[in-house]
């Protein structure tokens, strides 16, 4: 929907100043540090613009406007001393003027381009600012209501997850329906949760929201000195990587845990007793971008469950004492 209204503006620009491209790239405001725009937008009159390309600041005409934050225009566009970098194959060669615009407030770019020699002018350069303004406009109102729509999403999710305990009294429902609406509402396909015994050197998997890890009926152990979960048990301190981020080198379990290429991944220790006993990890295999409201929302849902655990713990503490005092005034 709001691609396709890009789509459409884009193509008014395009018929405006009888160019060959126009090209909309675009900051992703979820992410606190961003060095390269997206390609959101493009209308051209051929095929060859790369669906997958990004602009870096500070390299190439595009890259030169967000390095700046300044318009550009290159009425004569000479691709042995710069390069645009949103054409695939050898198309580049045939454009012959470039002109582009940021956003007033650097949160995107728009480029206009065409395969003739100065086809563009200072008063085109004026017109683009305008519809530069006009497009930020339009971005910072649909991001507004993407905004409401996650707190929104997050906020049904948490509410779900405080009267789960009440609908589910079996530990393993719970953790399955806790782990299925964690893995809905964040975007992240693979939701897994792991423990570790008090004393122990190891963890397990105690549950996930779909078959992947768990292999039988036995739990298999991993070392805590093996892969990111295990980095989290030792240090307690959550951790996430996506977005912009190079993927995780190191295995979510460890090279013996045999999991899959995960490109994402946000992972939470379960404090108990002041110590970690359990971790919480959503991982996907494809590149999402994790902003602060995403990771807000994964840490309140680990807390709940840590603070359910220790209430668990704290529970089965009391029964034990009470028993215990029970047997020695029997046996007095």
């Amino acid at each position: 929907m709001n691609n396709s209204l890009y789509d459409k503006i884009l193509g008014i620009i395009c018929s405006v100043f009888e160019a060959h491209t126009a090209a909309l790239f675009l900051k992703d405001r979820r992410l606190e540090r961003s060095s390269s725009y997206a390609l959101e937008a493009v209308f051209s009159l051929g095929d060859k613009v790369d669906p997958e390309a990004r602009i870096i600041a500070g390299q190439g005409l595009a890259g030169w406007i967000l390095h700046h934050n300044k318009p550009l225009l290159a009425p004569n566009f000479d691709q042995r001393r710069s390069h645009l970098g949103y054409y695939l194959d050898d198309e580049e060669k045939n454009i012959k003027a470039f002109m582009g615009c940021p956003f007033p407030g650097c949160d995107g770019v728009i480029c206009v381009d065409s395969k003739r020699q100065y086809s563009f002018a200072d008063r085109d350069q004026k017109l683009l600012a305008l519809f530069a303004e006009f497009l930020e406009h339009l971005y910072d109102n649909i991001n507004q209501e993407a905004e409401q729509a996650d707190a929104l999403r997050y906020y049904a999710a948490l509410r779900l997850i405080y009267v789960l305990r009440r609908e589910h009294a079996r530990w393993a429902d719970f953790l399955h329906n806790f782990l299925d609406i964690v893995s809905q509402a964040s975007g992240f396909e693979y939701c897994v949760m792991c423990t570790r015994q008090p004393g122990s050197d190891s963890y397990s998997i105690e549950g996930e929201n779909y078959p992947l890890l768990i292999k039988d009926e036995a739990a298999k152990l991993y070392h805590l000195n093996r892969g990111l979960v295990g980095w989290v048990f030792c240090n307690s301190a959550p951790l996430f990587c996506g977005g912009d981020d190079n993927p995780p080198v190191t295995p979510l379990l460890g090279k013996a845990g045999d999991t899959p290429a995960f490109q994402s991944l946000m992972l939470m220790p379960l404090v108990i007793q002041r110590k970690v006993r359990g971790v919480l990890c959503l991982a996907s295999k494809k590149s999402l971008l994790i902003g602060q409201d995403v990771q807000d929302f994964a840490v309140m849902a680990s807390e709940h469950m840590a603070l359910f655990l220790e209430n668990l713990f704290v529970k089965c503490r009391l029964r034990d004492l009470h028993k215990s005092i029970t047997e020695h005034t029997v046996k007095n």
